[in-house]
């Protein structure tokens, strides 16, 4: 917006003039504004326009009621003699509350050049709107006149500016209004340590978190939220014990946060112990809180909980449907997928753009190619949903990897949009798949030009050049990646055994159980090698350094055996896409030792159970 110059007054330079106050009986009661015009006629046939009283109550309905008008609030407005700073403010309401932030803003300037006294109630609602506006100038301008006029102790104006501050990313502003307050409340320190969260400044938060006398359960769920949304999930399991411990009860908003750092972790019966508490203490399952429940089993391998919750949560938002079709589609359910998108249809709820997503994704994960060419087109005849880069992403991923690369090539040239590196790197892990070498480097350098400091992309790349023995490419490549300063992500992996959360990185020995565990996996390798032949594996899949029987998941796999009985269910997370040779040894694993071993990697869900896969090595 363009910069508004505000009058640089002075309280002593304007004046508010004395009005009477004159009270028009019947004029709370009305409830449309054809008994307010009535009314307003009453007013001007008695000659009251001078009372600022009467006026203010009628421009006050017109300009916040819900069956009110702020156009003729307006009009009213003009015809007032003296308008003072109650009928000011209730106009600025007016504008803010219809989203109207840079009229606001410029009636508080006209407020100012009309020599009307701002008081406490004026700078809250014009703060509100710099905030919305992003008027940043304006909102310094503003702070500036709060403590001209004296109202720089006021709770309200400082709180609204910490948030204003905070919406502008000055985070050193925010502070200073926040050091100044006589006595911070709780909205303040709560704005205070979200506002550090919002920006990536956890540390910041925790700091300003641990200083608080008094903590209450929105603050408690502000920082908590914080480490999750940073995904610092061990630390928000450490900050929910302490939450417990200091006799704080569990509420929606820190379940619903507490669920996502499950999720995050892979942390099944954490989340399930969350869940029956929810349950026993009677907090209000809203659609979001539903959503997350259902996004938790789901994220954590457990299926049959999550269409359980699902099917018990007896009003479902469209949230909610996405979510649990999204599930089905990520563990290689493609068919009820569909089905349950079905069931979504007859139940009268439409779907939205995530829906065909989801549906597209369920279609990509289970080779339904007719199905997902069916709903592509679907989407658009049925509901008049525009298909958008993620929908294309799917066909292509769909297309890629059912081998119809000229098909998908096509699709892509196709398409109303440039096509991003999602799409493309979908084209390029089809390249992989199918060995199409030529058209995978091309496309690969692209890809990596679209998106040079993503590591995954150059990996795929040497991948390819080595499955081809192309071994100087595949130097040439990591070469690339060290003159670009591009660090590989390390893999980890996460199992959760007797209620703890244990974390493995490839070849690391940090864990206190390290030896039992290294020697189990040379005994699971042995027990394999007489039965699986030859395992093949990708290059760059994990670190060069650490031997390729010590990626993080054959870890977490090793302890999981130790700790678990035979036919019971390992439940892993991955932060990368597992590497064909665990994926071979987790089949003959699952065999042997007569476990299902579910692994979630960065791409989709894994059941690994007598020796086969869920994906059927689609994946």
């Amino acid at each position: 917006m363009a910069t508004v110059k505000l009058l640089q007054a002075t309280p002593s330079s304007l004046v508010s003039p004395k009005t009477d106050c004159t009270p028009l009986r019947g004029l709370e009661c009305c409830s449309a504004m054809a008994e307010l015009k009535q009314y307003h006629s009453q007013i001007i046939r008695l000659g009251l326009l001078s009372d600022n009283n009467a006026m203010g109550r009628v421009i006050k309905f017109c300009a916040l009621s819900e069956s009110g008008n702020l156009s003729y609030a307006l009009k009213v407005f003009d015809t007032i003699p003296h308008p003072d700073a109650f009928i000011y403010n209730t106009i600025i309401r007016g504008y803010l509350q219809s989203q109207f932030t840079t009229s606001c803003i410029l009636f508080y300037a006209q407020m100012l050049q009309d020599s009307v006294t701002p008081n406490n109630f004026t700078f809250p609602p014009v703060i509100r709107a710099c905030c919305v506006d992003n008027a940043v100038e304006e909102g310094k301008q503003v702070h500036a006149h709060v403590i001209k006029f004296g109202f720089g102790s006021d709770g309200f104006s400082q709180n609204n500016l910490i948030h204003m501050y905070v919406n502008f990313q000055c985070l050193d502003e925010a502070k200073r209004v926040f050091d100044k307050m006589c006595r911070a409340d709780a909205v303040a320190w709560t704005t205070l340590i979200s506002g550090f969260s919002q920006w990536g400044y956890v540390d910041e938060a925790f700091q300003v978190f641990q200083s608080m006398p008094e903590k209450n359960s929105a603050v408690w769920n502000a920082i908590i939220a914080a480490h999750v949304q940073s995904n610092r999930f061990h630390e928000a399991f450490t900050l929910f014990d302490r939450m417990r411990s200091e006799g704080v009860m569990l509420d929606k908003f820190v379940a619903a946060s507490m669920l996502s750092a499950c999720t995050g972790l892979g942390a099944l019966e954490q989340g399930k112990w969350i869940h029956s508490h929810i349950e026993k203490s009677g907090i209000e399952v809203d659609s979001k809180l539903a959503t997350t429940i259902i996004d938790m089993y789901c994220k954590c391998g457990c299926l049959d909980k999550a269409l359980e919750a699902f099917n018990e949560f007896p009003s479902k938002g469209i949230s909610s449907w996405n979510c649990m079709i999204g599930g089905l589609a990520m563990h290689g359910k493609g068919e009820a997928a569909i089905e349950l998108f079905k069931d979504m249809e007859r139940a009268a709820v439409t779907p939205d753009y995530v829906t065909f997503v989801n549906v597209l994704s369920a279609c990509a994960h289970s080779g339904l190619v007719e199905e997902g060419r069916h709903y592509f087109h679907y989407m658009t005849e049925v509901y008049s949903i525009e298909p958008g880069m993620e929908h294309f992403g799917c066909m292509v991923d769909l297309l890629g990897r059912a081998g119809m690369l000229v098909e998908a090539r096509k699709l892509i040239s196709e398409m109303p949009m440039s096509p991003d590196v999602g799409v493309l790197g979908a084209l390029l892990g089809a390249c992989r798949i199918h060995g199409n070498i030529e058209l995978g480097e091309e496309i690969g350098k692209n890809v990596i030009e679209l998106e040079p400091h993503n590591s995954g992309r150059y990996v795929l790349l040497a991948n390819m050049y080595a499955n081809a023995g192309r071994w100087d490419d595949v130097a040439n490549v990591r070469k690339l990646m060290n003159d670009r300063g591009v660090k590989k992500a390390p893999g980890f992996s996460v199992i959760e055994m007797e209620g703890a959360v244990n974390e493995f990185i490839a070849g690391g020995r940090g864990h206190p159980e390290a030896k039992e565990i290294y020697a189990k996996v040379n005994e699971m390798l042995d027990s394999i090698r007489s039965i699986g032949g030859g395992l093949v594996h990708d290059i760059y899949d994990e670190e060069r350094e650490n031997l390729l029987h010590h990626h993080s998941e054959k870890l977490a796999i090793a302890f999981g055996i130790l700790k678990s009985r035979s036919g019971e269910t390992l439940r892993i997370t991955k932060n990368l896409r597992m590497c064909k040779d665990c994926h071979e040894a987790s089949k003959l694993i699952s065999k042997v030792y007569d476990r299902e071993i579910i692994v979630r990697d960065r791409n989709r869900f894994h059941h690994f159970k007598a020796g086969k896969c869920s994906c059927n090595d689609y994946w």
